[in-house]
C-alpha cells in the first residue's frame, strides 16, 4: 500500500508547486494508487477544513501565501542575532509565516518594532518561511545625494554631480563605507547640519570609477532630471495604503487569469484568460478578458502621490534599474498581479468573431487572483511541445484558448494592416557589478505578439467606450508621415530600387509592400531604419486624431497605469463613465487635460533620451576592450562630419570621422543624403555595407569611433593628399567633379519640378 504523506509534506508540496494542485497530481507526486486515494482525499478535506488550503474546482491553492513584495514589523533579533519579522497583512488562516531578514552591509540598522518595505524569498526551513531584503524603512525617506566623493583627514566630502548643485555634504570617518577619493558614491542624509554648516551624508553604496558601466544609469537619470526619490508625502501616502477587498467590485478571483511577462520582470500589471465562445450565433468566435490593475482606485486625483505620478510621467526603464512612476508599495506590490493574491482590477470582456474582429465588449471593475505567474519562453515552450511543472497543467485549458484567440486576431490585423517594421531589440545582460556581460538582440515570440495584440484590443476598446460616452480622455496620437520625409524615403528607396508610389493617399498597407519586397534582401535593415526615420512622433492628447502606425481610428493607452500616467487617466475616465465610484475624473484633470497630454509626452521623450544614452555609454564600455578589433556594418546615417555605422553584432552605432573616409575631400549633399570623394568620385550613402575597425570607445559619453576598411566588400580607392594646392589653387579634378555634381544637382531638381 502507498505511504500517505503527512499534511505538512502535502501543504509543502502546494507551496512550492502552485500549478500542481490538482488531487490527481498530488496523488502523482506522492505516488498514491487506487484506495489509498481516498485517504488522501480526506487530508485534503481536513486541511480544507482546518483552513489551511481552500478547493477551487478541482485543485488545491495555499491562501498563506505573502506577495512578493510586503510590509514586515521587526520582531527583533533571536539568540542567535538573526533578525526576524513578521507580516503585517496576514490574509492567511494558517499558522503566521516568520520571516528572516537577510541584512546588506548598506543596510539601516533595524530594530524591534520598526516596520520595513521588503522583497520576500520563499524557502524551506525548519524555523521561517520566508528570507527577506530590505527595499526601505517606512517612514523613513532619507534625501539621497549622487557625487563625487572627496578623502579628508576625518572622512570626507561629497561633491554632487547635479547641474547646478554646488553643496557639498560632510560624512563621517564611520560613514565612508569604504569610499576612496574620486569615486562615484551614492549617499543619504545621515542627520542635522555639521561643521561649517553643511548637511551631514552617510555613503550607502560605492559605484567606483565614475565612467564605471554601474555608475551608467544613475548619471543619466541626474543629467536628464528624472526624478528618483520620493517626496516624505508621496511615500507616508503609500505606505498607509491597504489591500482592496470585494466590495462593490464583481468577483473575478475564480476566473483563470495568468500574467506572461519577462523572466526578470518585478511587477505584473495586465493579466488575460480566454475561450471558446458558447453563443451559438457565433460559430468559431472567442471571448477574451484583459484584466488590469486597479492603480485609481490607490492614487486618487489631486492627492501626493497623484501629484508625484504626473510630474514622473511615466516609469524609466534601464539595464541594471527601474525609476518607477509609483513607490515600490504600490508599483511592486498592491498594484502588481501576483501569483495566488487578491488584487483589485479594472477588466474588459471582449468577443471575437471567428475572423479575430470584435463584435462587442464591457468593462468590469472587480476582484482577481492570478491562477500563475508565467514568462514569454515557457509560454512559447508549452506551445511548442516542451511543457514544463509549471505550464504543463495549463496547457490545455488555459495556454492553447490564449493563442486560438491570438490566431483569430493575426487574420483581423491583415485585414487591417499596421504597420510592420522588423527592427531587433537588444538586450544588455549586466553581471552583478554592473559590467555587460552580453549583448543579444531579443527573440520576437509569438507569446510576445500574442500579449501585443491583446492589449491592443484593450485599449481600443477603452477609447470606444468613452467615446461612446462621451467621456474626456487622453488619446495616443501618432499622426501620418509628412511629405518632406515621405519625399526623403522615396529618394531612399528608389536609390535601393524599390518603389513608393507618390499622388495617392498613404496608407500603411503601402509601406508594408515596400517592407515585403525588401524582406530577406540585403536592403532589409536599410529600408525599415528609413521607413521608421519617416514616422513622426507619437503623442498623448485629448483630440481624436487616430494611431497611422497600428491602422486604428480609435486608441488611447489603458493597460499599464503602473508605469504610465496617461493610463490613469483613462482608468479614471472609465470609472466616471461607469459610475463605479469617486475615484473617477475631476474637475482638475479634464480642465488640465490638454497640458496634461503635452506634459506626460515631454516626459516620455525624456526617458526614452535617457535610456538610450545609457545603453549607449554601457555598449561603449563593452567594446573598450575591443579597440583594435574590426566589425562588419552598414552606414545608418550621413553628416556634414561623417557618417554613421550600425555594427552587425550589438547594434552599436559608430561614427565615422571625415579624417577616417581617405586621404581625399568628400562633398556632402543634404538633399541626397550622401558623401561624394571629390578625386576618386566615391559614394558613401546609407545602406552600403562596411567593414570597419575600432579606434575608440568612451563609456562616459558613450562615444565610438570607427576607421572605414572596405564599402561594400571592395577596399578603399587611393585619393589625393586632400585640401588645396600651392597658393591656394583647387586640384583641376575635383573642381570637374564639384561642377558635375552642381550639374546633377540642377537635373534633379528640373525632373522634379516637370512631375
Amino acid at each position: 500500500m502507498s505511504k500517505i504523506p503527512s499534511k505538512p509534506e502535502i501543504l509543502d508540496w502546494i507551496a512550492n508547486n502552485p500549478t500542481l494542485t490538482a488531487k490527481r497530481e498530488i496523488a502523482k507526486a506522492f505516488g498514491i494508487k487506487g484506495a489509498a486515494r481516498i485517504d488522501l482525499k480526506r487530508l485534503l478535506k481536513e486541511l480544507e477544513a482546518e483552513g489551511h488550503l481552500e478547493k477551487r474546482k478541482r485543485s488545491y491553492q495555499d491562501p498563506d501565501r505573502l506577495p512578493p513584495v510586503s510590509v514586515l514589523q521587526v520582531t527583533g533579533p533571536d539568540k542567535d542575532g538573526d533578525l526576524f519579522a513578521k507580516p503585517m497583512e496576514w490574509q492567511g488562516e494558517g499558522v503566521e509565516p516568520r520571516v528572516l531578514l537577510i541584512p546588506r552591509a548598506s543596510d539601516p540598522a533595524m530594530g524591534a518594532g520598526d516596520r520595513i518595505l521588503a522583497r520576500l524569498t520563499l524557502v524551506q526551513d525548519e524555523d521561517y518561511h520566508y528570507e527577506a531584503r530590505l527595499i526601505r524603512r517606512i517612514g523613513a525617506n532619507p534625501q539621497r545625494v549622487l557625487g563625487i566623493f572627496r578623502a579628508g583627514t576625518e572622512g570626507g566630502r561629497i561633491v554632487p554631480i547635479d547641474k547646478g548643485d554646488d553643496k557639498e555634504w560632510t560624512v563621517a570617518s564611520d560613514a565612508t563605507h569604504g569610499a576612496k577619493d574620486g569615486e562615484l558614491v551614492e549617499a543619504e542624509q545621515a542627520g542635522p547640519k555639521g561643521r561649517m554648516g553643511l548637511p551631514r551624508a552617510r555613503v550607502i553604496d560605492r559605484l567606483g570609477d565614475p565612467s564605471a558601466p554601474k555608475a551608467v544609469s544613475l548619471i543619466a537619470i541626474h543629467q536628464h532630471g528624472i526624478p528618483d526619490t520620493f517626496p516624505d508625502d508621496v511615500i507616508e501616502q503609500a505606505d498607509a495604503a491597504k489591500p482592496i477587498g470585494l466590495k462593490g467590485r464583481e468577483d473575478l478571483r475564480d476566473m483563470p487569469l495568468i500574467t506572461i511577462d519577462p523572466s526578470d520582470a518585478r511587477d505584473h500589471d495586465d493579466a488575460c484568460y480566454a475561450h471558446a465562445d458558447e453563443d451559438p450565433k457565433n460559430q468559431g468566435g472567442h471571448v477574451v478578458w484583459v484584466a488590469i490593475a486597479d492603480v485609481a482606485a490607490y492614487v486618487t486625483p489631486g492627492s501626493a502621490l497623484d501629484r508625484e505620478a504626473r510630474k514622473r510621467g511615466n516609469s524609466t526603464y534601464f539595464p541594471d534599474r527601474v525609476v518607477p512612476m509609483l513607490p515600490d508599495r504600490l508599483s511592486g506590490d498592491l498594484c502588481s498581479l501576483h501569483e495566488g493574491v487578491p488584487r483589485a482590477c479594472i477588466a474588459v470582456r471582449m468577443v471575437l468573431d471567428a475572423q479575430g474582429r470584435k463584435i462587442s465588449h464591457s468593462f468590469h471593475r472587480g476582484l482577481m487572483r492570478s491562477l500563475a505567474s508565467l514568462h514569454y519562453e515557457e509560454v512559447q515552450d508549452a506551445i511548442d511541445g516542451r511543457p514544463n511543472e509549471r505550464t504543463g497543467p495549463l496547457l490545455d485549458p488555459v495556454l492553447k484558448p490564449l493563442y486560438a484567440a491570438y490566431a483569430a486576431l493575426q487574420d483581423a490585423r491583415a485585414v487591417r494592416q499596421p504597420l510592420d517594421l522588423d527592427l531587433p531589440e537588444r538586450r544588455i545582460e549586466l553581471d552583478p557589478d554592473g559590467t555587460v556581460k552580453s549583448v543579444n538582440f531579443k527573440d520576437r515570440l509569438d507569446a510576445h505578439k500574442l500579449i501585443e495584440e491583446f492589449m491592443v484590443l484593450a485599449n481600443v476598446a477603452a477609447a470606444e467606450t468613452l467615446l461612446e460616452k462621451k467621456t474626456p480622455l487622453l488619446f495616443r496620437i501618432h499622426e501620418e508621415p509628412s511629405v518632406a520625409k515621405l519625399d526623403a524615403l522615396r529618394e531612399t528607396v528608389q536609390a535601393a530600387g524599390y518603389n513608393l508610389a507618390k499622388g495617392q493617399v498613404l496608407h500603411t498597407k503601402h509601406l508594408n509592400k515596400l517592407l515585403n519586397d525588401a524582406a530577406g534582401t540585403d536592403d532589409a535593415e536599410l529600408i525599415n531604419i528609413s521607413t521608421l526615420r519617416s514616422m513622426t512622433q507619437a503623442y498623448y492628447g485629448p483630440a481624436h486624431i487616430g494611431h497611422f502606425g497600428l491602422a486604428l481610428r480609435s486608441y488611447a493607452h489603458f493597460t499599464s497605469p503602473i508605469r504610465r500616467y496617461a493610463d490613469l487617466i483613462v482608468h479614471r475616465a472609465l470609472i466616471s463613465a461607469h459610475g463605479w465610484g469617486k475615484d473617477g475624473l475631476s474637475q482638475l484633470d479634464i480642465e488640465d487635460i490638454e497640458q496634461t497630454g503635452a506634459h506626460i509626452s515631454d516626459t516620455e521623450r525624456r526617458s526614452m533620451t535617457a535610456e538610450r544614452d545609457t545603453t549607449d555609454r554601457y555598449l561603449a564600455a563593452y567594446l573598450s576592450e575591443r579597440v583594435g578589433n574590426e566589425f562588419s556594418g552598414r552606414i545608418s546615417g550621413i553628416a556634414r562630419f561623417g557618417a554613421f555605422v550600425k555594427l552587425d553584432e550589438t547594434g552599436a552605432d559608430g561614427l565615422l570621422p571625415m579624417r577616417s573616409l581617405g586621404r581625399e575631400y568628400f562633398h556632402f549633399d543634404a538633399e541626397a543624403g550622401t558623401l561624394m570623394g571629390a578625386d576618386t568620385g566615391l559614394m558613401i550613402s546609407v545602406g552600403q555595407r562596411v567593414t570597419v575597425r575600432l579606434t575608440e570607445a568612451v563609456p562616459v559619453t558613450g562615444g565610438i569611433a570607427l576607421e572605414l576598411l572596405t564599402l561594400e566588400g571592395k577596399a578603399l580607392p587611393q585619393g589625393g593628399r586632400g585640401g588645396r594646392g600651392p597658393a591656394g589653387r583647387t586640384n583641376p579634378k575635383r573642381k570637374a567633379t564639384k561642377a558635375k555634381r552642381k550639374d546633377d544637382k540642377i537635373k534633379r531638381k528640373v525632373k522634379r519640378a516637370r512631375r
